[in-house]
């Protein structure tokens, strides 16, 4: 029987090429194990869908009787929770910051003046990780995770969350409350920010001890 498949999910207006995902993923190859790192930004920045972000990690979670280790940072993180929830190919979840209730904070973040100016135009300007230009993204983004993320996901798997204890973009007592009363989580907090990049050597080695169940070494 083969191991599961390992994939990476990325935060808001990053890819592929992250600084985390990329060093992670060159962690665990020196152990032998393949991490796939998945393009979210669908069908476009501009056009962000959380639908077609979970849809594009179902996809690539391979046949009905395969099973998948999912990391996943800030967005991410929440899109690897709302994927493990419903999908039984998920059988365990690293979340690096996750960003539970995005659409309730990203609200609370702006003022009444720049939400409305968000609503009435359609864009809000952005930077793009990737190119470290600037970038839009559509209302509708928000609009749909309003709809979708009500309060947290219903995981019930294995999951390890690394969440820095400076985090100024997600508070860190939103894991603290997920995490609490379910023994099948395990909360690391960090003396870290949001990106988490100065505590990579921590994750890499709580993620293997964490998940040496699933890959043996």
């Amino acid at each position: 029987m083969t191991g599961p498949r390992w994939l990476y999910l990325h935060g808001f207006a990053s890819g592929p090429q992250s600084s985390k995902g990329v060093k992670l993923s060159q962690h665990f190859a020196e152990r032998g194990v393949a991490m796939e790192r998945l393009d979210l930004r669908r069908p476009s920045l501009e056009r962000l869908s959380f639908p077609a972000m979970t849809a594009t990690v179902v996809a690539a979670l391979g046949g009905a009787r395969d099973r998948a280790v999912v990391f996943g940072s800030s967005l991410g993180g929440l899109t690897a929770a709302r994927v493990a929830e419903a999908d039984p190919r998920v059988c365990a979840l690293v979340l690096l910051a996750p960003a539970f209730r995005i659409a309730e904070r990203w609200r609370a973040r702006m003022s009444a003046d720049e939400w409305r100016a968000w609503e009435s135009s359609g864009w809000l300007e952005i930077r793009d990780y990737t190119t470290s230009t600037p970038a839009r993204v559509h209302h509708d983004f928000i609009r749909e995770l309003a709809a979708i993320d009500t309060g947290f996901p219903d995981v019930r798997v294995p999951t390890l969350i690394v969440h820095g204890k400076n985090d100024d973009t997600v508070d860190p007592q939103l894991s603290r409350d997920f995490a609490r009363g379910k023994s099948w989580v395990r909360l690391v907090e960090v003396d870290d920010g949001h990106e988490l990049v100065q505590s990579l050597p921590r994750i890499a080695a709580e993620a293997d001890v964490f998940l040496s169940p699933f890959v043996g070494y």
